[in-house]
Protein backbone atom coordinates (compact mmCIF):
# COMPACT_ATOMS: atom_id res chain seq x y z
CA UNK A 1 0.00 0.00 0.00
CA UNK A 2 1.21 3.22 -0.62
CA UNK A 3 -0.30 6.83 -1.12
CA UNK A 4 1.06 10.34 -2.55
CA UNK A 5 -0.81 13.87 -1.28
CA UNK A 6 -0.84 16.53 -4.07
CA UNK A 7 -1.14 20.22 -3.25
CA UNK A 8 -1.68 22.49 -6.11
CA UNK A 9 -1.29 26.60 -5.96
CA UNK A 10 -1.92 28.41 -9.18
CA UNK A 11 -1.30 32.17 -9.44
CA UNK A 12 -1.29 33.67 -13.02
CA UNK A 13 -1.74 37.11 -14.09
CA UNK A 14 -1.65 37.70 -18.10
CA UNK A 15 -3.87 38.49 -21.50
CA UNK A 16 -4.57 38.19 -24.87
CA UNK A 17 -4.79 40.09 -27.67
CA UNK A 18 -7.98 39.51 -30.18
CA UNK A 19 -8.90 41.50 -32.95
CA UNK A 20 -6.80 44.63 -31.64
CA UNK A 21 -8.48 44.72 -28.14
CA UNK A 22 -6.68 43.55 -24.73
CA UNK A 23 -8.17 40.74 -22.74
CA UNK A 24 -6.72 39.80 -19.25
CA UNK A 25 -7.20 36.49 -18.00
CA UNK A 26 -6.04 36.28 -14.02
CA UNK A 27 -6.52 32.75 -12.50
CA UNK A 28 -5.62 31.75 -8.79
CA UNK A 29 -6.93 28.59 -7.26
CA UNK A 30 -6.41 25.73 -4.85
CA UNK A 31 -6.73 22.29 -5.16
CA UNK A 32 -5.16 18.87 -3.36
CA UNK A 33 -5.75 15.36 -4.01
CA UNK A 34 -4.90 12.07 -2.36
CA UNK A 35 -4.07 9.02 -4.65
CA UNK A 36 -4.04 5.53 -3.03
CA UNK A 37 -2.13 2.85 -4.75
CA UNK A 38 -2.67 -0.72 -3.07
CA UNK A 39 -1.56 -4.01 -5.08
CA UNK A 40 -1.79 -7.46 -4.16
CA UNK A 41 0.68 -10.41 -5.34
CA UNK A 42 -0.19 -14.43 -4.65
CA UNK A 43 2.34 -17.09 -5.81
CA UNK A 44 0.38 -20.27 -6.04
CA UNK A 45 3.41 -22.12 -7.22
CA UNK A 46 6.74 -20.78 -7.72
CA UNK A 47 7.13 -20.09 -11.57
CA UNK A 48 3.51 -18.16 -11.14
CA UNK A 49 2.48 -14.85 -9.68
CA UNK A 50 -1.28 -13.81 -9.70
CA UNK A 51 -1.53 -9.95 -9.02
CA UNK A 52 -4.38 -7.32 -8.36
CA UNK A 53 -3.32 -3.67 -8.22
CA UNK A 54 -5.36 -0.45 -7.60
CA UNK A 55 -3.86 3.36 -8.42
CA UNK A 56 -5.65 7.17 -8.96
CA UNK A 57 -3.52 9.68 -10.36
CA UNK A 58 -3.75 13.51 -10.63
CA UNK A 59 -2.01 15.72 -12.96
CA UNK A 60 -2.39 19.61 -13.07
CA UNK A 61 -3.02 20.89 -16.68
CA UNK A 62 -1.67 23.96 -16.80
CA UNK A 63 -3.65 24.77 -19.85
CA UNK A 64 -6.35 27.46 -20.78
CA UNK A 65 -9.44 27.08 -23.01
CA UNK A 66 -9.82 30.22 -25.45
CA UNK A 67 -12.33 31.91 -23.45
CA UNK A 68 -9.56 32.32 -20.77
CA UNK A 69 -10.69 29.54 -17.94
CA UNK A 70 -8.31 27.27 -16.19
CA UNK A 71 -8.49 23.58 -17.38
CA UNK A 72 -9.35 21.39 -13.76
CA UNK A 73 -6.79 18.91 -13.25
CA UNK A 74 -6.60 15.62 -14.98
CA UNK A 75 -7.45 12.85 -12.79
CA UNK A 76 -7.35 8.66 -13.28
CA UNK A 77 -8.23 5.71 -12.02
CA UNK A 78 -6.55 2.40 -12.73
CA UNK A 79 -7.70 -0.98 -12.01
CA UNK A 80 -4.83 -4.05 -13.18
CA UNK A 81 -4.89 -7.61 -12.66
CA UNK A 82 -2.61 -10.40 -14.50
CA UNK A 83 -0.14 -13.30 -14.15
CA UNK A 84 3.28 -13.55 -14.49
CA UNK A 85 5.00 -16.71 -15.22
CA UNK A 86 8.44 -17.97 -15.63
CA UNK A 87 10.35 -21.24 -17.33
CA UNK A 88 13.97 -20.95 -17.21
CA UNK A 89 15.56 -18.24 -19.16
CA UNK A 90 11.76 -17.03 -20.49
CA UNK A 91 9.12 -14.70 -18.68
CA UNK A 92 5.71 -14.15 -19.79
CA UNK A 93 2.99 -11.45 -18.59
CA UNK A 94 -0.87 -11.10 -19.34
CA UNK A 95 -2.34 -8.37 -17.89
CA UNK A 96 -5.90 -6.81 -17.90
CA UNK A 97 -6.83 -3.32 -17.47
CA UNK A 98 -9.30 -1.32 -17.19
CA UNK A 99 -8.46 3.14 -16.81
CA UNK A 100 -10.91 6.00 -16.18
CA UNK A 101 -9.24 9.57 -16.76
CA UNK A 102 -11.28 12.84 -16.39
CA UNK A 103 -10.50 16.35 -17.85
CA UNK A 104 -8.05 15.10 -20.59
CA UNK A 105 -6.41 17.30 -22.71
CA UNK A 106 -7.13 17.52 -26.26
CA UNK A 107 -6.38 20.87 -28.87
CA UNK A 108 -9.47 23.09 -29.47
CA UNK A 109 -11.19 22.29 -32.85
CA UNK A 110 -11.68 26.04 -33.28
CA UNK A 111 -8.65 27.59 -32.02
CA UNK A 112 -5.79 24.67 -32.21
CA UNK A 113 -3.94 27.54 -29.63
CA UNK A 114 -6.19 26.69 -26.93
CA UNK A 115 -7.40 23.23 -25.79
CA UNK A 116 -10.45 21.88 -23.82
CA UNK A 117 -11.15 19.32 -22.09
CA UNK A 118 -13.02 15.78 -22.24
CA UNK A 119 -15.24 15.18 -19.50
CA UNK A 120 -13.87 11.46 -18.92
CA UNK A 121 -12.37 8.99 -20.98
CA UNK A 122 -12.30 5.30 -20.76
CA UNK A 123 -9.72 2.59 -21.79
CA UNK A 124 -9.76 -1.00 -21.41
CA UNK A 125 -7.58 -3.65 -23.04
CA UNK A 126 -5.26 -6.87 -22.53
CA UNK A 127 -1.73 -7.17 -22.88
CA UNK A 128 0.50 -9.86 -23.48
CA UNK A 129 4.11 -9.20 -23.06
CA UNK A 130 6.65 -12.59 -23.56
CA UNK A 131 10.65 -12.17 -23.60
CA UNK A 132 14.27 -13.76 -22.96
CA UNK A 133 16.35 -15.97 -23.72
CA UNK A 134 15.37 -19.07 -26.33
CA UNK A 135 18.55 -20.79 -26.80
CA UNK A 136 22.23 -19.41 -26.44
CA UNK A 137 22.11 -16.58 -28.45
CA UNK A 138 19.07 -16.40 -29.44
CA UNK A 139 17.00 -13.53 -27.93
CA UNK A 140 13.66 -12.33 -28.72
CA UNK A 141 11.05 -9.33 -26.69
CA UNK A 142 7.40 -10.14 -28.20
CA UNK A 143 3.92 -8.11 -27.23
CA UNK A 144 0.71 -7.60 -28.47
CA UNK A 145 -2.23 -5.62 -26.99
CA UNK A 146 -6.09 -4.78 -27.63
CA UNK A 147 -7.40 -1.70 -26.61
CA UNK A 148 -10.92 0.30 -26.19
CA UNK A 149 -10.53 4.07 -25.41
CA UNK A 150 -13.76 5.70 -25.91
CA UNK A 151 -14.90 9.11 -24.74
CA UNK A 152 -18.00 7.80 -21.86
CA UNK A 153 -18.58 11.80 -20.94
CA UNK A 154 -18.95 14.16 -23.43
CA UNK A 155 -20.01 17.31 -25.17
CA UNK A 156 -21.06 18.95 -28.71
CA UNK A 157 -17.11 18.51 -29.14
CA UNK A 158 -16.09 15.38 -27.61
CA UNK A 159 -19.08 13.46 -28.17
CA UNK A 160 -19.96 10.31 -26.06
CA UNK A 161 -19.02 6.98 -27.76
CA UNK A 162 -16.30 8.31 -29.88
CA UNK A 163 -12.64 7.03 -29.70
CA UNK A 164 -9.90 8.71 -28.78
CA UNK A 165 -7.39 10.20 -31.73
CA UNK A 166 -4.62 7.96 -31.96
CA UNK A 167 -5.43 5.21 -30.01
CA UNK A 168 -4.70 1.78 -31.83
CA UNK A 169 -7.38 -1.18 -31.15
CA UNK A 170 -4.95 -3.86 -31.84
CA UNK A 171 -1.10 -3.49 -31.84
CA UNK A 172 1.83 -6.03 -31.66
CA UNK A 173 6.01 -6.27 -31.85
CA UNK A 174 8.36 -8.63 -32.23
CA UNK A 175 11.99 -8.17 -31.48
CA UNK A 176 14.58 -10.95 -31.98
CA UNK A 177 18.21 -11.03 -32.33
CA UNK A 178 20.88 -14.17 -32.49
CA UNK A 179 24.47 -13.46 -31.56
CA UNK A 180 26.87 -15.82 -32.32
CA UNK A 181 28.58 -17.45 -28.63
CA UNK A 182 31.89 -18.94 -29.71
CA UNK A 183 34.46 -19.91 -32.36
CA UNK A 184 35.89 -17.35 -34.97
CA UNK A 185 32.77 -15.25 -34.87
CA UNK A 186 31.72 -14.76 -31.62
CA UNK A 187 30.41 -11.83 -31.19
CA UNK A 188 28.89 -10.93 -34.70
CA UNK A 189 25.34 -10.97 -34.94
CA UNK A 190 22.11 -9.65 -36.21
CA UNK A 191 18.29 -8.68 -35.39
CA UNK A 192 15.09 -8.21 -36.90
CA UNK A 193 12.08 -6.36 -35.69
CA UNK A 194 8.20 -6.09 -36.87
CA UNK A 195 5.99 -3.49 -35.51
CA UNK A 196 2.41 -3.60 -36.02
CA UNK A 197 -0.51 -0.87 -35.17
CA UNK A 198 -4.02 -0.93 -36.11
CA UNK A 199 -6.72 1.64 -37.62
CA UNK A 200 -6.38 4.70 -35.38
CA UNK A 201 -9.07 7.48 -35.08
CA UNK A 202 -7.31 10.77 -36.31
CA UNK A 203 -9.96 13.18 -35.04
CA UNK A 204 -13.19 13.95 -32.52
CA UNK A 205 -15.83 13.43 -34.07
CA UNK A 206 -14.87 10.67 -35.64
CA UNK A 207 -14.72 11.10 -39.36
CA UNK A 208 -10.90 10.31 -40.16
CA UNK A 209 -9.16 6.75 -40.28
CA UNK A 210 -5.58 6.70 -40.01
CA UNK A 211 -4.41 3.16 -41.91
CA UNK A 212 -2.89 0.34 -40.28
CA UNK A 213 0.83 -0.83 -40.88
CA UNK A 214 3.57 -2.58 -40.46
CA UNK A 215 6.83 -1.81 -40.18
CA UNK A 216 10.19 -3.60 -40.50
CA UNK A 217 13.72 -3.10 -39.00
CA UNK A 218 17.08 -4.47 -38.77
CA UNK A 219 20.39 -4.40 -37.04
CA UNK A 220 24.00 -5.48 -37.47
CA UNK A 221 26.56 -5.75 -34.97
CA UNK A 222 29.55 -6.78 -33.91
CA UNK A 223 31.13 -6.67 -30.05
CA UNK A 224 33.53 -7.30 -28.13
CA UNK A 225 34.91 -6.78 -24.95
CA UNK A 226 35.66 -3.24 -24.91
CA UNK A 227 33.89 -2.01 -27.61
CA UNK A 228 30.51 -2.40 -29.88
CA UNK A 229 30.15 -1.52 -33.62
CA UNK A 230 25.80 -1.65 -34.78
CA UNK A 231 24.28 -0.59 -38.04
CA UNK A 232 20.52 -0.09 -37.61
CA UNK A 233 18.39 -0.28 -40.55
CA UNK A 234 15.02 1.23 -39.68
CA UNK A 235 11.77 1.22 -42.54
CA UNK A 236 14.00 -1.48 -44.28
CA UNK A 237 11.12 -1.60 -46.74
CA UNK A 238 10.39 1.96 -46.83
CA UNK A 239 7.12 1.24 -45.86
CA UNK A 240 4.83 4.68 -45.96
CA UNK A 241 2.65 4.79 -42.74
CA UNK A 242 1.47 7.74 -40.56
CA UNK A 243 2.47 7.96 -36.92
CA UNK A 244 -0.69 9.84 -35.75
CA UNK A 245 -2.41 13.22 -35.62
CA UNK A 246 -1.47 16.42 -33.75
CA UNK A 247 -3.17 19.31 -34.06
CA UNK A 248 -4.85 18.89 -37.22
CA UNK A 249 -1.45 17.91 -38.43
CA UNK A 250 -1.00 13.95 -40.01
CA UNK A 251 2.70 13.42 -39.31
CA UNK A 252 4.11 10.69 -41.32
CA UNK A 253 6.09 8.11 -40.52
CA UNK A 254 10.13 8.50 -41.27
CA UNK A 255 11.34 6.63 -44.33
CA UNK A 256 14.72 3.98 -44.45
CA UNK A 257 16.69 5.49 -42.97
CA UNK A 258 20.49 3.76 -42.02
CA UNK A 259 22.11 4.89 -38.63
CA UNK A 260 25.67 3.14 -37.32
CA UNK A 261 26.97 3.40 -34.11
CA UNK A 262 30.59 2.81 -32.74
CA UNK A 263 30.78 2.86 -28.86
CA UNK A 264 33.56 2.01 -26.60
CA UNK A 265 34.02 0.94 -22.29
CA UNK A 266 37.18 1.64 -20.57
Amino acid sequence: MGGRYDFLNYDEEGFEVFEGERADFPANFNDQAFSPRIGIVYQPIQPVSLYANFNRSFSPNNARTREGEVIEPERGTQFEVGIKAEWGKLAATLVAYQITKSNVLRVDPLDDDFSIPIGEVRSRGLEFDIGGEVLPGWNIIASTFVNDSVITRGDEFNPEGNLLENAPGVGASLWTTYEHQSGRFQGLGGGLGLFYVGNREAAIPNDFVLPDYLRVDASLFYRRKHWNVQLNFKNLFNTRYFEGNVAGLTLVGAPFTVQGTVSVQF
